[in-house]
């Protein structure tokens, strides 16, 4: 057998590193697409403000929503920030929240914590959202 250098064993073995984490992400991704309920959803949102929304409602959204984790149940992390992206059109806020499950993504929207921050919030802002199993 040739003697195996450093820069084989790197190569060879980078190249299983980098094959075991596609299996898992592979598979990670497949149980979100077959509906698999133990997988993670990742509720993903960005705002363009209004001309009202001063800068400190927009101090006021970051505290309130990133104040989510722990009084809402089954947010598992919280996001939250400016866009740093220059190719945001023109939506300069945004977010990402991990949550256990759809059941308590569904329950979040309902949430009276989150009810509270969108009667000021919704006349603020033009907003995308996306939720996404993985």
């Amino acid at each position: 057998m040739d003697q195996m250098t450093r820069r084989t064993l790197m190569r060879t073995g980078g190249l299983a590193a980098s094959g075991a984490t596609l299996a898992m992400a592979s598979g990670q991704a497949e149980a979100g697409r077959n509906g698999d309920t133990a997988a993670s959803v990742f509720h993903i949102f960005a705002f363009q403000w209004k001309p009202e929304a001063t800068e400190a409602l927009k101090a006021k959204a970051t505290k309130d929503i990133a104040a989510f984790q722990g009084v809402i149940p089954g947010l598992l992390e919280t996001h939250v920030g400016p866009n740093l992206s220059p190719r945001g059109k023109g939506y300069t806020f945004g977010g990402v929240m991990r949550f256990k499950d759809q059941a308590t993504l569904d329950a979040y929207v309902q949430h009276p914590a989150h009810q509270a921050l969108l009667v000021w919030l919704r006349p603020l802002i033009d907003a995308i959202e996306l939720d996404l199993n993985a």
